[in-house]
């Protein structure tokens, strides 16, 4: 009896924290460590966009990635003066632990000026990068 109900009460733990762990993926918000971080051309190996930068790191072997590269250029190509850069998170090492990249895909909202204004981990929804960007990046 008492090995089921352990058995019960680790399967609410872990259908719990499964739960919470889904809400919080791909949610765009503003995180207080991100602060001041500023990001130019020469980190990002191309240059910013006008008004925004979406800067998405990836790995090679990361499935979500490739469904986020597809939203971000869906963004990209829809709301003028945003750029999407992609980095392979591997390639840019130094980079990831200094701008405290724990999984892939993490997506960075940059303003014109490179400083980081909104972060997501996970994929992220269409309607929420374009909402995220309306809240950080005054219109032209």
């Amino acid at each position: 009896m008492t090995g089921l109900v352990v058995c019960v009460l680790v399967l609410a733990a872990a259908s719990a924290y499964g739960v919470l762990n889904r809400r919080r993926s791909g949610r765009v918000r503003v995180r207080g460590r991100d602060g001041g971080k500023r990001l130019g051309a020469a980190e990002l190996g191309e240059e910013l966009g006008e008004r925004a930068t979406l800067v998405q790191f990836s790995s090679a072997f990361c499935a979500p990635c490739r469904a986020t590269r597809r939203v971000l250029g869906e963004v990209a190509g829809l709301v003028p003066g945003v750029r999407h850069v992609e980095i392979d998170a591997e390639d840019r090492l130094a980079l990831v632990r200094e701008l405290d990249i724990l999984k892939t895909p993490t997506v960075l909202v940059l303003d014109a000026d490179g400083r980081v204004v909104r972060r997501a981990t996970g994929q992220p929804r269409k309607a929420d990068v374009i909402a995220a960007l309306g809240e950080a990046v005054p219109n032209p």
